[in-house]
């Protein structure tokens, strides 16, 4: 056949994984903007729709409710098998409890490969506790993690153990899908879980649709949160043991005073700028070995750490001597 008159080859269309932010266009990224721009369909949870309609006029726009995102990511994929641009929009981060991982498998089982003409494009943006951090002060400096409350997809036992496990290990904890019409009672759960390890008075931010029109922010404690006015539209910030509420700002220290003066600057007996703390891994080795040493068994330094007895066991076991040494000579090398 003449090549001149050959029928051309469909173009492939591309998804776009866009992460809108928290729902104001001044917190979107350029990038976001820019996809839902050059989109030709647009699909969304209804109530995201609404948070970008000044920006999808004239375009092709798919709603979906709470429970479709399955549906969502079908119609992405049959959209750009059809050679469209399409901007699956998520609120926060696409990959925060967002529409990139159900996307992901619906391509999957497809069978799509990073071969594909299909082309998929992760629009990152800030997610909910990004957001409702920055509304309450800096409570997520040190260490932190999210967790779920919501149990439409996953067990209770599984998020119970979770809740478990960073309540003991003192991780700042933000909680999304707090609670909503149905499920009222996962949120007095989490507190009773937390109760068995923090304080009564540990500081809790609750933040009610951040940057968005009807936004609220109310500062709590974890023995009273329950109470709070909760909704599917809320973040649960739960401090750690070192976190503390001042002149209305949440703040966990990040721990310079762990090691620095922190009117003077300078570095606290024990410690040196820029090298691991004193009780930092090779220090508490050196305490550790001496505990054992002196006749504490294992058992008791577990019990101390609150550390499993057969970590501590093979700790004391690895011959560490020889590792301890050589970061030192780098250390003063």
């Amino acid at each position: 056949m003449n090549e001149e008159f050959a029928t051309p080859a469909p173009t492939a269309g591309k998804i776009m994984l866009v992460g809108i932010g928290p729902g104001s266009v001044d917190h979107m990224t350029q990038r976001a903007r820019a996809a839902i721009a050059e989109a030709d369909v647009v699909i969304g949870y209804v109530t995201y729709i609404k948070l970008v309609a000044d920006l999808i006029e004239g375009k092709e726009i798919i709603r979906k409710s709470m429970t479709e995102e399955l549906d969502r990511a079908v119609s992405a994929l049959e959209a750009a098998r059809a050679g469209k641009k399409v901007a699956l929009i998520s609120s926060g981060d696409a990959g925060v409890y967002g529409m990139a991982g159900p996307t992901y498998e619906v391509l999957f089982q497809s069978g799509w490969t990073p071969d594909d003409p299909v082309q998929v494009e992760i629009v990152p943006g800030a997610s909910a506790l990004n957001s409702c951090a920055a509304l309450v002060g800096a409570p997520l400096t040190h260490d932190f993690c999210a967790i779920s409350l919501s149990d439409l997809l996953t067990p209770w036992p599984t998020i119970a153990r979770r809740l478990d496990a960073v309540a003991m290990a003192d991780f700042v904890v933000a909680l999304y899908n707090p609670k909503s019409g149905r499920r009222t009672r996962q949120i007095v759960e989490a507190q009773r879980l937390f109760l068995r390890h923090r304080r009564p008075d540990t500081p809790v931010a609750i933040v009610k649709s951040a940057y968005r029109r009807r936004e609220n922010i109310v500062f709590t404690t974890l023995d009273s949160m329950a109470d709070a006015d909760i909704g599917m539209l809320s973040t649960v910030l739960i401090g750690n043991s070192n976190t503390f509420v001042k002149h209305g700002l949440m703040v966990t220290p990040r721990g310079y005073a762990n090691k620095y003066d922190m009117e003077g600057g300078t570095t606290r007996d024990g410690e040196r700028a820029g090298r691991s703390l004193s009780t930092g891994l090779l220090g508490w080795l050196d305490a550790l070995r001496a505990e054992y040493d002196a006749g504490d068994d294992i058992a008791v330094l577990a019990a101390r750490y609150r550390l499993p007895a057969d970590y501590i066991q093979a700790t004391l076991d690895e011959p560490w001597e020889e590792e301890a040494a050589a970061a030192t000579e780098e250390n003063e090398g």
